[in-house]
């Protein structure tokens, strides 16, 4: 597991001799990642941490080992969504992760706090120092996907992930309203700034279909994601759907008996790109 550097612009790419890599920690000498996805949209609202849920539940239905960090400190919900309650366990080596009922590893701040509504008052340095020690102290283990759940916006977190972890891709999740389009903007202009590669576009709470007659209603307005991507010179990776049924098992902690033909096929087109990036 290589770190990023400023010659290299992957784990993949690196060879682990260039100056600037720092001595690797014995957490990082234990784990082995292949590839590193960071999901990212800019803007809140727009179902990123389900997507992520939905992507990692996908990979490890299809034998792959997956991984998921949370790196969503102020508003984490990854654990909810997995209905994981219990804490983190330490060894002489690092932070050892949750793992979820089918073996998906989690990291999350929700995962060392004493109650999962408790308030995280920390300032943007402090936040972004744990989302390191996220990278470099954690024993993630023999991981072919590890998946980050970035928070909204492009401030600290975002710009610490980009310097000091070797995301591989980047899935921006988007939604059809106008407003939502505008800030996701910014995002894939952020990503670019920092060269990272596309996995594309994946845009949710595209529609709603009607259960009787299986009419399409599109209430956030026309879906756009297909034109978003191509005006950004990015992959369109596909639409989506509100399903109350995704709602109902996330709310329960069961998001790992959700499935979705839409979202396999997503997931699908993101493993073929495996070897691109």
């Amino acid at each position: 597991m290589s770190e990023a550097c400023k010659s290299c612009s992957s784990a993949s790419n690196c060879s682990g001799s260039c100056p600037s890599v720092p001595e690797k920690t014995k957490a990082q000498e234990a784990s082995q990642i292949k590839k590193i996805i960071a999901i990212m949209s800019g803007k809140g609202g727009v179902g990123k941490s389900s997507v992520t849920a939905m992507l990692a539940v996908d990979f490890r239905r299809r034998g792959y080992r997956v991984g998921v960090l949370d790196a969503d400190i102020t508003g984490p919900s990854i654990p909810k969504i997995f209905g994981c309650k219990d804490t983190v366990g330490v060894s002489e080596i690092g932070i050892v992760p949750v793992e979820t009922r089918s073996g998906i590893k989690l990291m999350s701040l929700n995962l060392m706090i004493p109650q999962e509504d408790d308030p995280v008052i920390w300032r943007g340095p402090v936040i972004s120092q744990l989302v390191r020690q996220y990278w470099t102290d954690v024993v993630w283990g023999d991981l072919d996907y590890l998946l980050i759940d970035l928070p909204p916006g492009t401030g600290d977190v975002p710009i610490s992930i980009f310097q000091s972890i070797p995301v591989d891709g980047v899935v921006i999740v988007s939604s059809p309203q106008q407003l939502a389009n505008m800030v996701v903007r910014k995002a894939i202009k952020m990503a670019k700034m920092f060269k990272a590669n596309f996995y594309g576009l994946i845009e949710n709470m595209a529609y709603v279909e009607c259960p009787d007659c299986k009419h399409r209603i599109e209430i956030f307005g026309k879906p756009r994601g297909k034109e978003e991507a191509e005006n950004n010179d990015i992959p369109f990776l596909g639409e989506l759907p509100l399903d109350p049924e995704l709602t109902r098992l996330a709310d329960a902690g069961n998001i790992e008996d959700y499935c979705s033909a839409k979202l396999e096929t997503i997931s699908q087109t993101i493993g073929t790109q495996y070897a691109k990036l």
